[in-house]
């Protein structure tokens, strides 16, 4: 990090606020590879000391960073260069489960469980799922990592008849189902814009208030009933949604 911090080249005078001028020679510095992913940086005091900047001004540098998504901060930890995100375009055309989407790219997947079990329902679960009075539901909450980043939160609702034991979900919910015969074959989903929670953001390693995708998905089985309930959040600097729109047949004909 040596001249990173250098108290040499701050310009009072000219240069734009200080704030920027250290801001500008971080980001140069992540973007030159001289500062890495999961590089830790001193804390704000010895940067302060290091820069001959106030610590007010390193603490606004760092902010700013933080909100771009270049820093990130830790609980306890400290200040630490942000994970490079490749973008991933996810086609809506497709019914697949993360596990199934991720091993198409030839990328690694990990669950990190919140939670599972069975519980009583909540009032949006049982008009989601059709449940009927004294019925159960398995949850299943957990965060989806692609080749060690986090990229989405995954909160999901099965009726306990077609779940009972939701620990035997290890990797891929689809598959489990599949293999009971209880797989969705068509799913209606529904993408809103969010801006993350502190809680959602800490698990996903962004800025609380950052940018994401909130997909409600429902899905049902080939007679009509539904079988799954799932609320998630994606990561909105790491996802593209993608559809492939056509004419109707009516527009065709009118253009002919």
């Amino acid at each position: 990090m040596e001249g990173i911090f250098s108290p040499e080249g701050f310009e009072e005078i000219g240069g734009g606020p200080l704030y920027l001028q250290l801001q500008r020679r971080i980001g140069e510095a992540i973007a030159a590879g001289r500062l890495r992913p999961g590089d830790s940086l001193p804390p704000e005091r010895d940067m302060a000391t290091m820069t001959g900047l106030s610590r007010v001004t390193v603490r606004k540098a760092v902010e700013g960073l933080v909100a771009a998504g270049q820093l990130v901060q830790k609980r306890g930890s400290g200040t630490f260069v942000a994970a490079r995100v490749e973008r991933l375009e996810q086609a809506l055309s497709l019914l697949t489960s993360f596990t199934e989407d991720m091993a198409r790219r030839g990328k690694s997947v990990e669950s990190v469980w919140l939670a599972r079990g069975l519980h009583a329902p909540a009032p949006e679960e049982v008009m989601a799922l059709g449940l009927g009075a004294g019925d159960r539901v398995a949850r299943l909450e957990r965060v989806r990592r692609s080749d060690g980043v986090p990229l989405a939160i995954e909160r999901a609702s099965l009726s306990a008849g077609v779940l009972p034991e939701p620990e035997a979900v290890e990797a891929s919910l689809y598959a489990v189902l599949e293999a009971r015969g209880m797989r969705p074959v068509r799913a209606v989903q529904r993408i809103s814009a969010a801006n993350l929670g502190a809680r959602d953001a800490e698990l996903l390693d962004v800025p609380a208030g950052a940018a994401g995708l909130r997909i409600e998905r429902i899905g049902y089985l080939p007679d009509g009933r539904v079988v799954e309930f799932t609320r998630s959040l994606y990561r909105g600097d790491a996802y593209d949604f993608a559809v492939e729109l056509k004419l109707s047949p009516e527009a065709e004909r009118i253009g002919r």
